[in-house]
């Protein structure tokens, strides 16, 4: 099944890109959003986001999600100011523009990192997580996916468990600086979604993450929808 769904998001990526390439070759991130979403995000997003094991993984939070055509560009305009505080005020976070929202990741060498199973909040971990919050407090009009990832080192049921407590633990962190609860979704996948090679200590490393999806919120979508259509 996983050879098969896999196969599918590959031809239909690879059908979007070939639609899109050309649109988007010169584009800005608003522009990319809005080429996105209307070639093809909410499908591809349907492959991705309903076909992860138990849930959406950042990317196909993102993607899933995507409004698409005018309105699109007006949420994407608004992520690129969102992307690039982030980038300003936390520089060793990994931050990439995915269509109409951001998918950040923080390893161990990046800003928001655990002790060696723990997972409560340390100092430096707290500084990066602060600025997060104020920044998340300049925009609303956004809503998080928290999610907890693990290297492969021990039991399948322990990395979970582990998981399970880190990504907790950062939207607990963000909620107590009075952020809305209502903002945040919190998800968890041990160490059954790597990015790296676990046989090495740097990959092992680097998938001890934990990854937002920051999306918009109906209100955003509404108000970009209300302001494209009085444009037209």
């Amino acid at each position: 099944m996983k050879t098969t769904i896999n196969r599918m998001f590959a031809i239909l990526f690879a059908a979007t890109l070939l639609f899109s390439c050309e649109a988007t070759k010169n584009a800005n991130n608003k522009q990319k959003g809005a080429v996105i979403g209307s070639a093809g995000g909410a499908v591809i997003g349907g492959v991705v986001g309903n076909n992860t094991g138990d849930g959406n993984t950042a990317l196909g939070a993102i993607i899933g999600g995507v409004v698409g055509g005018a309105a699109g560009a007006i949420i994407g305009n608004r992520m690129d100011e969102q992307a690039k505080e982030i980038e300003q005020e936390i520089p060793g976070a990994e931050v990439e523009r995915v269509g109409e929202g951001i998918n950040v990741t923080f390893d161990e060498s990046s800003g928001v990192y655990f002790d060696t199973e723990k997972y409560n909040i340390n100092a430096k971990s707290q500084q990066t997580l602060n600025k997060l919050a104020d920044i998340f407090k300049e925009y609303p009009d956004s809503n998080i996916l928290v999610e907890g990832h693990t290297d492969d080192t021990g039991s399948e049921t322990y990395n979970l468990t582990l998981s399970k407590n880190r990504a907790q633990a950062v939207t607990n962190y963000l909620t107590n600086q009075g952020l809305s609860s209502g903002r945040f979704e919190t998800k968890w996948y041990g160490e059954s979604q790597p990015k790296y090679d676990n046989e090495t200590a740097e990959g092992r490393a680097k998938n001890r993450r934990v990854e937002l999806a920051i999306v918009a919120n109906e209100e955003l979508k509404e108000e970009a929808r209300k302001q494209a259509e009085q444009k037209n």
